[in-house]
């Protein structure tokens, strides 16, 4: 088949495009900006842009289809031609459906969680010599990329994010896969400028239950009222299963499932919210045939998946963690996971505003108590990036008062921001760096590494 790919650089399309030309495709792509590390990943690839830009003569009548990604406008001049030659046009969920309408589908979706519970899965059934293809939203350890479509494989396992398919697609990405196996993790209000309420964004994941096939089994995190809710009334439809936190020891900074008959599995990820990622993740790979035995072997060696409780340097006195919570719900687990585990060490906690929700004045207040468990806490948000997403403007005044903390310290500038971290002590200490964006930049690991090294 020839594939083309209209904005190839987003983090699945290029993943997509890769594993696309491993199988045997043609594929080309365009984009009128690609960064690191898609643009290095494309160019090992050869699929790399040789310009920049949209250009119509790429669009053909020997292409097979396009698949549009996100990142591109409605009224974008290959799309344009793409539709005049009648050549069949994808998103990239719909892509993925259709590469696998003939396999059991297992889809993780949720606010919170669904890359971890994801990678857990994934991680389970590689070390148990499972063929499976699949879609995941980070870089996972022992995973070239984030995208897998085989021919072998009887599963594919997918993140099933709530964002939108394309700029001509306006449905839910996660509403495409119909799964025979699907997953809720919790809902915690997001994506704001797409769901302007929080009873619409609840609607969408009562329609990815309502579009599972009859007789699939629906997953749900029992500590949801709303999934509560969405389970109840697809219950005589469909096979519904609640599952909560696993019961679990934290000893001398280490986690510990405790299973049958008392027994202890010793984890490297930690904190409550992975505990019930833990859970659901059980849950999915006993029905794809994985014993109890097998999965805790297996569980017990999972790192985690990139930016999330990213360990980026370490001494005996101090430990640099990044992660990518954003959302206040995210936010919260992850400083209270921290904290949980070093109970003994000085948190202190750093936050990017970042995303168009996060930096919304009517969304500020969700934020309220979300970082009351650091012993310093300080947030971040760049009015450059305010005003690219042509939002209106925000002040610390109003941050600040929005988090609750009168000792919170918010910083406008990056490099004062990252001065004053630099000056921490480093004893008995932990640093949370906390963003789906870069700060304005910053190179994260170098910066951990500085730390640590002197």
């Amino acid at each position: 088949m020839n594939i083309h790919f209209i904005a190839i650089g987003g983090a699945a399309m290029h993943n997509l495009a890769i594993t696309l030309k491993q199988k045997g495709y043609r594929v080309t792509g365009s984009d009128d900006e690609i960064v690191e590390p898609s643009k290095s990943r494309l160019e090992k690839h050869g699929l790399l842009p040789e310009t920049f830009g949209w250009d119509v003569n790429r669009i053909t009548t020997g292409l097979d289809a396009v698949i549009l990604g996100m990142h591109a406008r409605e009224d974008n001049p290959e799309l344009a031609k793409a539709k005049e030659l009648g050549i069949k046009i994808y998103s990239y969920p719909e892509f993925l459906y259709e590469q696998t309408k003939n396999k059991t589908r297992v889809v993780i979706g949720g606010s919170h969680g669904k890359t971890t519970i994801t990678s857990m899965i994934m991680h389970v059934l590689k070390e148990n010599n499972v063929d499976f293809d699949y879609m995941v939203g980070a870089q996972i350890e022992g995973f070239e990329t984030m995208v897998r479509l085989s021919e072998s494989a009887k599963i594919a396992v997918f993140e099933g994010d709530e964002y939108l398919s394309s700029p001509i697609d306006r449905r839910p990405k996660f509403h495409l896969y119909q799964p025979q196996i699907g997953l809720l993790s919790g809902i915690a209000w997001d994506h704001i400028n797409v769901f302007p309420t929080f009873d619409n964004y609840v609607e969408q994941f009562r329609e990815f239950a309502r579009l599972m096939p009859n007789n699939a089994h629906l997953i749900y995190f029992d500590g949801d009222e709303n999934l509560r809710k969405i389970a109840s009334e697809n219950a005589s439809r469909l096979k519904v299963t609640g599952y909560n936190e696993h019961a679990a020891d934290v000893t001398e900074g280490q986690t510990q499932l405790v299973i049958a008959n008392g027994k202890h599995i010793g984890l490297t990820v930690f904190g409550r919210h992975n505990l019930q990622n833990i859970s659901g993740a059980h849950i999915i790979c006993q029905q794809l045939g994985v014993t109890d035995e097998d999965f805790y072997r297996s569980i017990a060696t999972f790192s985690g998946a990139a930016r999330r409780l990213e360990k980026l340097a370490e001494t005996n006195n101090m430990t640099i963690f990044r992660d990518f919570a954003h959302s206040p719900s995210k936010l919260k687990a992850t400083v209270e996971a921290v904290k949980q585990q070093f109970p003994d060490r000085k948190l202190t906690a750093v936050m990017e505003l970042h995303t168009f929700s996060s930096l919304k004045k009517e969304f500020l207040p969700l934020y309220k108590n979300s970082m009351e468990k650091a012993d310093e806490a300080f947030v971040y948000f760049s009015p450059h990036t305010i005003e690219h997403k042509k939002l209106e403007p925000i002040t610390s005044e109003q941050v600040k008062e929005a988090f609750g903390r009168e000792d919170l310290q918010v910083f406008t500038d990056s490099d004062q921001l990252f001065s004053v971290l630099k000056n921490l002590p480093h004893n008995n200490q932990n640093l949370l760096l906390m963003s789906s964006g870069t700060f304005s930049g910053k190179d994260l690991p170098d910066f951990a590494k500085s730390l640590t090294e002197e």
